[in-house]
């Protein structure tokens, strides 16, 4: 039995769901390791690392048969490395600002991938997507507004915020294209790969003059707080294989963000001031509006894959 035959009708729910939980909690503590004195670019490697045991057992699953041809290697490569560089640049994030704003910011993805398929496809948003990108292009200067001038101090994880959200939107628009020339198995296996690659590039960004904790809360808790995305990462690869876009989107798109939001709050007891809850609210607004606009994230009825060769 292969990867792409385990479905049921309801399958993609299934996977969807478990990816808004393993995700809201992921990253809801993925600024933990770096406090307990382990680097982020050691996280990076240990979230690396992460997926290879999922990336054998769905290869497994498709029999050990891996697409390899010149498309298949192009846009798993693209999956994978924008896929990377956004997790490494979102750990250095997390070291440096709350996760209560930085996965809302992460959150308006879509609009990235809106653009590309503009650019590039000819495609149009409809009234939904246009009222997205108004409440998103709000949003984002809420973020590093603060009364008094001391706005800079969002400087050190806004901007790898918003570049995380450029890489991960540009892999949505690929990770897509992807679905209609390779199995999910052959996406994912690709997107470990890709991580494993760019550790090598993590280690030397590595401050070894500075004491690295090497103690169970230093790897351990990365590794444990780290496969939770591992495994997020695998389901939403069949959620998007087995479902809707149209649905599967905004669930992970907004309640991933969301719960990882709520969550944060929760665990630090903090209430962050009007403005940035008013920024909050606009950005996963966005996110969701812009994730189930039909014409940006159309799919096909019977597959269950996007129309077009993007989103």
């Amino acid at each position: 039995m292969s990867a792409d035959t385990v479905r049921g009708p309801r399958a993609w729910l299934g996977y969807a769901l478990v990816t808004v939980v393993l995700w809201g909690v992921w990253g809801a503590f993925s600024g933990l390791s770096p406090q307990y004195g382990f680097p982020e670019t050691l996280v990076y490697c240990v979230w690396a690392l992460t997926m290879v045991p999922p990336a054998l057992i769905v290869l497994s699953m498709a029999r050990w048969r891996l697409d390899r041809s010149v498309r298949a290697i192009g846009y798993g490569l693209a999956v994978g490395l924008l896929g990377a560089a956004g997790q490494l640049i979102l750990f250095y994030a997390v070291a440096r600002g709350p996760a209560y704003l930085i996965f809302p910011v992460i959150s308006l993805s879509p609009v990235v991938t809106i653009a590309m398929s503009f650019a590039l496809l000819g495609e149009r948003t409809g009234r939904l997507g246009a009222i997205g990108i108004m409440l998103a292009l709000l949003a984002l200067p809420t973020f590093d507004f603060s009364p008094g001038g001391a706005g800079g101090a969002a400087a050190g994880w806004l901007l790898p915020a918003i570049l995380v959200m450029l890489c991960w939107g540009v892999q949505a628009y690929f990770m897509k294209a992807a679905n209609h020339v390779m199995s999910a198995a052959s996406i994912f296996v690709y997107m470990t790969l890709s991580g494993l690659l760019v550790i090598p590039i993590a280690w030397a960004m590595t401050d070894w003059t500075r004491p690295i904790n090497w103690g169970l809360d230093g790897p351990g808790l990365a590794a444990l707080i780290q496969v939770l995305n591992a495994i997020g990462a695998l389901t939403l690869v069949f959620a998007f294989r087995y479902g809707k876009a149209i649905i599967v989107a905004p669930l992970a798109n907004a309640g991933a963000p969301l719960a990882t939001a709520l969550l944060s709050l929760v665990v630090l007891g903090v209430v962050p001031g009007a403005l940035k809850i008013v920024g909050i609210v606009l950005a996963l607004a966005a996110s969701l509006l812009l994730a189930i606009e039909p014409d940006a994230t159309d799919t096909n009825a019977e597959t269950g894959l996007p129309n077009s060769a993007g989103t």
